[in-house]
């Protein structure tokens, strides 16, 4: 009778053993990503970030500059950001910074303390960030990635170059270890879908890019 006990007892163990490893092995290998928005992004930039990153399985927080409240884009176009800057730190880590361009949104993002301490915590973990356009700007205006290949908006290319903290290349992306930046609207998708590439795999990203009929 006791070993009977023993047997049934184990099967039930190795039961739970299975479902605690399954749910373990999910959550392990689902990625995060914080999309910084700030006032002034360029929302092609924003809204295809995050449109790709979920489409490709990603969990995505979006982070709003300065309170959390309805920010207007570039284009006028109006986001509610899913939590406040100041609450991303409560959130984390993440496997992934995601900081979309627009002049008046990457000035917003250089000159904000709490996304420079995400920055420099994200570089000092190796995990993984991904600006676009103008915003590298912000990256060089936290001091973060120096010496790291980069590109951006054409026309931050000589601030970008000054000082030669990085090293430009006009390339429509960029990829240098755990940084990706891109060049502008026109190539979101491509930024985006190397996001997921870089965080899941090449074939999700080709996934993802043929549901949307977008090359890649």
């Amino acid at each position: 009778m006791s070993l009977h006990l023993i047997n049934f007892n184990s099967r039930i163990l190795k039961k739970l053993a299975v479902k605690v490893n399954i749910k373990n092995f999910t959550t392990a290998m689902t990625k995060k990503a914080l999309v910084f928005l700030a006032p002034g992004a360029e929302e092609m930039e924003a809204v295809i970030s995050i449109d790709v990153l979920r489409r490709g399985g990603v969990d995505v927080t979006v982070a709003g500059l300065p309170d959390g409240g309805i920010v207007r884009c570039s284009r006028g176009v109006n986001i509610k950001p899913d939590i406040s800057i100041k609450e991303a730190h409560t959130k984390g880590p993440f496997d992934v910074l995601v900081l979309p361009g627009g002049l008046g949104g990457s000035q917003a993002l250089a000159e904000s303390k709490e996304v420079g301490d995400l920055l420099k915590e994200q570089e000092k973990s190796g995990r993984l960030t991904a600006a676009i356009c103008a915003a590298p700007t912000a990256l060089k205006a936290h001091g973060v990635y120096t010496g790291k290949a980069i590109t951006s908006y054409p026309a931050m290319q000589a601030e970008l170059e000054e000082g030669a903290q990085y090293i430009y290349k006009p390339n429509l992306v960029v990829e240098d270890g755990p940084l990706i930046t891109s060049r502008g609207p026109g190539t979101a998708y491509l930024f985006a879908l190397t996001i997921v590439d870089k965080l899941y795999s090449r074939d999700k990203a080709c996934e993802v890019a043929k549901a949307m009929l977008v090359n890649y």
